[in-house]
């Protein structure tokens, strides 16, 4: 291969018959969550490690089964860390131990947010469990995501248009495309606008005199944000001096 066969790199910021313009398109969307995640600690103590367990054992099935009672409106159910670990009594000599103390961390994950408001009361209820949550989100293939990027793109053509027509120039052909990425930047605990969580319709069983009443929950809307950095040719501008009229 002789040198005039290779073939010459494109000059990295252009030429004068070809010059480029880089710009950086943005979207950020405000949108409503499509799932809750509650976080669930069930507890247990004895004064033996045979009865903080068979409590704990107790305990962690009437949840899995409160929960499990709720049928589609739970898409997910998961069973995270356990512990059961002595407590050494502070006084005295030699490692005397006083108790026993269980725990079992579970996750729950629903899309029907019309029972999370009474399964998050009805879980607080439970003897010696912690309810915590909920934590809004947005499914990791929402359509959310797709659309900050499609805005996200058009505002970065429009914008590097609007810098060649200030020139007197066109855009000329897309040289490079740089995806940023796209995530959700919601903060929890700020806080929620109106709309959402009303229901208090019975699941489960649910809905005698003695049970405790649900929640009334605000979903909280996510922030969907996407950058990219887009690269274009244009025309040769126009730079002859404009006369005032």
């Amino acid at each position: 291969m002789t040198t005039a066969d290779v073939p010459t790199p494109a000059a990295p910021y252009g030429t004068p018959e070809t010059p480029r313009v880089a710009v950086r398109g943005e979207a950020r969307l405000e949108v409503d969550p499509e799932i809750a995640r509650i976080g669930i600690a069930v507890s247990a103590r004895g004064t033996d490690r045979r009865t903080a367990l068979d409590d704990l054992t107790r305990r962690n099935g009437e949840v899995l089964a409160l929960v499990k009672s709720y049928g589609d409106a739970v898409e997910k159910l998961e069973t995270g860390a356990f512990s059961i670990s002595p407590e050494l009594a502070k006084h005295g000599r030699g490692e005397r131990i006083r108790a026993y103390h269980g725990r079992v961390h579970l996750t729950a994950e629903l899309a029907d947010f019309t029972a999370l408001g009474e399964l998050t009361t009805r879980l607080a209820d439970l003897e010696l469990t912690r309810v915590s949550g909920p934590w809004w989100a947005l499914r990791p293939d929402s359509p959310a995501h797709g659309n900050a990027r499609r805005q996200a793109v058009r505002e970065a053509v429009q914008r590097a248009r609007e810098y060649a027509e200030a020139l007197g120039a066109q855009l000329a052909a897309l040289v490079e495309l740089a995806d940023l990425g796209a995530e959700n930047t919601a903060a929890y605990g700020q806080p929620a606008p109106p709309g959402g969580l009303r229901s208090r319709s019975a699941y489960g069983g649910a809905g005698s005199a003695e049970a405790a009443p649900a929640l009334d929950l605000e979903p909280q809307r996510q922030t969907v944000y996407a950058q990219v950095n887009a690269r274009f040719t244009m025309t040769p501008p126009d730079l002859t001096p404009k006369k005032c009229s």
